[in-house]
């Protein structure tokens, strides 16, 4: 198996948000943060050739769907669909792509899925030869989302998940797309159903860690998001996978960290995790 690192569009968010109720005083030290108390956010997809012969995409990122006026409103700074442009620069199109794994369907994960924003023209699926594998239990999430979290789904997209005939639901830790080489973890404290998927190649295995730890500050147990449904779940559920990543070495792979993609866990005489074997790129890379 090779995989590749590909970017989406990028995003800058309220830093408060993003750091959940950690002061500013501690997190800006590990992000830039703007005069609009805004930080750089990735939205970093994960492809891999040679799962099961297939070439499968962990995620879209948000994509370029929004119209202008919520464009600006959810920071995202360029007008085109950023991970074409990434697929296309290594030969490939969205054609191409045999699986689409999303660890939920939050617009900033799954918003990639669907073609750029063009006036008066209704929203459209890409990926036309593509399996799209969503966790059964957030799949529920997704069509009766909370008050809460209703704005981060993009109504007319299950829909249109649907009408694809080419929606698989995960409810397990392995599914029919993919076999034994994904393994997926599963986790409710930021959304009810995510899923984290383990790639295990020959030489390394890497987790795709989505919205449960978005980037390395978020490594440190006690760091939660705002966004996050259940603060409290996100940190009991991060200390057993944290040290289950360590135990095995398996690499963890962050969607939102502006400057790394993958790195390995380490944990101190304390027990406190960070990482280590910081790598902001992989071009082709043999797992």
């Amino acid at each position: 198996m090779k995989a590749w690192s590909l970017l989406g569009n990028s995003q800058k968010l309220d830093g408060g948000a993003m750091f959940g109720n950690a002061p500013k005083a501690m997190w800006e030290k590990w992000v830039d943060v703007d005069d609009l108390n805004r930080i750089d956010l990735a939205c970093r997809a994960l492809l891999v050739e040679g799962i099961n012969g297939k070439r499968v995409l962990f995620e879209t990122g948000v994509g370029a769907f929004f119209e202008p006026k919520l464009r600006e409103r959810y920071g995202i700074q360029e007008a085109g669909h950023v991970l074409l442009d990434e697929l296309a620069r290594i030969g490939l199109s969205d054609a191409d792509i045999d699986v689409v794994v999303l660890s939920h369907l939050h617009f900033d994960h799954a918003g990639g899925l669907l073609a750029p924003w063009q006036e008066g023209q209704p929203l459209r699926l890409l990926f036309p030869n593509a399996v799209f594998v969503v966790g059964a239990e957030h799949w529920q999430r997704a069509q009766h989302p909370h008050p809460r979290d209703r704005a981060s789904f993009v109504p007319e997209l299950n829909a249109l998940l649907v009408a694809s005939g080419r929606l698989e639901l995960v409810s397990g830790d392995t599914t029919p797309a993919l076999g034994e080489a994904v393994r997926f973890h599963h986790s409710d404290g930021h959304t009810p159903g995510l899923l984290l998927a383990e790639i295990r190649g020959a030489n390394e295995s890497v987790v795709f860690c989505a919205d449960l730890i978005p980037g390395r500050a978020w490594v440190h147990l006690p760091i939660t998001m705002g966004y996050d449904r259940n603060a409290e779940l996100v940190i009991d559920e991060k200390g057993p996978f944290l040290a289950d990543m360590h135990a095995r070495n398996v690499h963890l792979f962050f969607t939102h960290d502006s400057g790394i993609a993958v790195a390995a866990v380490v944990r101190d005489d304390k027990g406190r995790f960070s990482t280590t074997d910081e790598q902001a790129v992989w071009l082709a890379h043999p797992l």
